[in-house]
């Protein structure tokens, strides 16, 4: 049994290298006891957004159904033969994560389904079920079952995700809006997306991350310093976006070099050993 479990294990960390190299470099930076659950977490929601997001030729709205069932049974059987559920419904119950969260997010990708635009409630409703819930699922892992701890990084961790999604909207435009004919931000008209248009959002999201920093400087030693290089991938990204012009945002997904991702790093790693952290 012991080595279906690793199998299982291995499976949700090639899965989140494979899809992000942004995450699986920041998720190597954390204590060596927090990574396999990160993990875990990561590969059950890339698993999810794949169904919603490129299985196009298949009936998406039925897989995502089943998946959500397997789900639920993983986590209560404490098995499943899928190894990327198998090894989420470990995590969800040895950290007690509140199952209202997966529910959020299986919400979510939900609307992704046929939403193709939202209110500003919807917006919301979603940002929470796709992004915050997600930094929630986690950051039980961080806290090691502390509800002292969760209750109080809570809203920063929310913060972080949301930061995190919105800058994933914003570099994402042209297929979101293009290809899969879905625009998230809520009044914005994307055939005539202002430099306005453009600030507005930014102003949203530079709040998000102010306040996500904040919890960061709080979090556990075994996980501040992962976090915080994915804070900095994110932001880096972030800032990269605001110095470019709207019609260029429609027109290219913007990148953050592997020579610069090692950069931040790096400085990083000197702001952790000097404890500017």
């Amino acid at each position: 049994m012991q080595l279906f479990h690793e199998v299982s294990r291995e499976c949700s960390k090639i899965t989140t290298h494979r899809y992000s190299t942004s995450f699986g470099s920041a998720i190597k930076l954390l204590h060596q006891d927090m990574r396999a659950p990160i993990y875990n977490i990561y590969g059950f929601v890339r698993f999810a957004d794949e169904i919603v997001d490129t299985f196009h030729e298949y009936d998406k709205a039925e897989l995502l159904a089943e998946f959500k069932h397997e789900t639920y049974k993983a986590i209560e059987r404490k098995i499943s033969l899928n190894p990327i559920l198998h090894s989420f419904q470990q995590t969800i119950n040895k950290y007690n994560v509140d199952h209202a969260l997966i529910e959020a997010f299986f919400r979510s990708m939900e609307f992704d389904l046929d939403q193709t635009s939202y209110n500003t409630a919807a917006y919301r409703e979603y940002i929470y079920g796709s992004a915050e819930v997600v930094g929630l699922m986690c950051l039980y892992i961080f806290c090691e079952n502390d509800p002292v701890k969760y209750a109080e990084l809570k809203p920063f961790a929310q913060s972080l995700g949301a930061a995190f999604q919105k800058v994933n909207f914003l570099r994402d435009l042209k297929a979101d809006y293009q290809q899969l004919n879905r625009t998230y931000f809520p009044q914005v008209d994307f055939n005539n997306f202002t430099d306005e248009m453009k600030r507005q959002i930014e102003e949203e999201i530079g709040v998000d991350f102010e306040h996500a920093y904040e919890g960061i400087v709080q979090l556990p030693l075994k996980v501040r310093f992962g976090v915080y290089v994915a804070y900095k991938y994110y932001l880096s990204l972030f800032k990269k976006i605001k110095k470019t012009h709207p019609t260029s945002i429609m027109e290219q997904r913007i990148r953050i070099p592997n020579y610069s991702k090692a950069f931040i790093v790096v400085r990083a790693g000197v702001k952790n050993q000097l404890k500017l952290i």
